[in-house]
């Protein structure tokens, strides 16, 4: 079954999404601006993570404690889903990093992959798929199936944007992923581009404009 789409009206979300969207906000800032988004919407992302009983001795005596017990792989789509990767990373430091190197063919708007290092074997238990940008989900479903043939079963997908066109294509592709954003906008324009979005995520990180 095809799951809705999570998205976040958190204030402070909303309140980095603005800065971000802000065409005059300076590289360095739109870093800093993406990178406490992705904590932010991280906590959403990694709330169904399972853990196990973990006993642990206090100052004081012996309590009950959990620990993580799950591999959980990042997957960033590069280049601009490395900007999504350190803020989680903070969080579960453990974390493998997979990267996948896929760009976009801006004439027939399909992705195109150019690295792609995964292992034949032992795939991680959940693996999130990590790019700003949920345009014309093209990206992300070559991801997906990448993950799919190493044999991973659970898998989600953390952005910053979304596009209507994107989010359909991802759910009819893949029913069972969860889709997590900051906010869906309105449309893709004629070139692919997310409408009212804020750009080029990639250019604006790292501020270097791709050939």
């Amino acid at each position: 079954m095809s799951k809705e789409p999570s998205q976040s009206n958190h204030p402070l979300i909303l309140h980095y999404l603005t800065q971000i969207r802000d065409k005059n906000t300076p590289a360095h800032e739109f870093r800093n601006s993406v990178h406490r988004l992705a904590t932010l919407l991280a906590m959403d992302v990694l709330g169904d993570l399972s853990v196990e009983d973990s006993p642990v001795e206090t100052p004081m005596e012996t309590t009950a404690g959990h620990r993580l017990n799950q591999r959980v792989g990042l997957v960033p789509i590069m280049r601009a889903g490395l900007g999504l990767v350190e803020p989680i990373l903070q969080l579960i430091p453990e974390a493998e990093v997979w990267h996948l190197g896929l760009y976009r063919d801006e004439q027939t708007l399909e992705p195109v992959e150019y690295y792609q290092k995964l292992p034949a074997d032992q795939p991680v238990d959940i693996a999130i798929v990590l790019d700003p940008m949920l345009a014309t989900g093209g990206s992300a479903i070559a991801a997906l199936e990448a993950l799919t043939r190493w044999g991973v079963k659970k898998t989600k997908f953390m952005g910053i944007l979304a596009a209507p066109e994107g989010i359909e294509a991802v759910r009819k592709a893949f029913p069972e992923t969860d889709l997590h954003v900051c906010r869906i906008d309105s449309h893709l324009n004629d070139i692919g581009y997310i409408v009212p979005g804020l750009g080029d995520a990639g250019d604006r990180i790292f501020n270097a404009a791709a050939e």
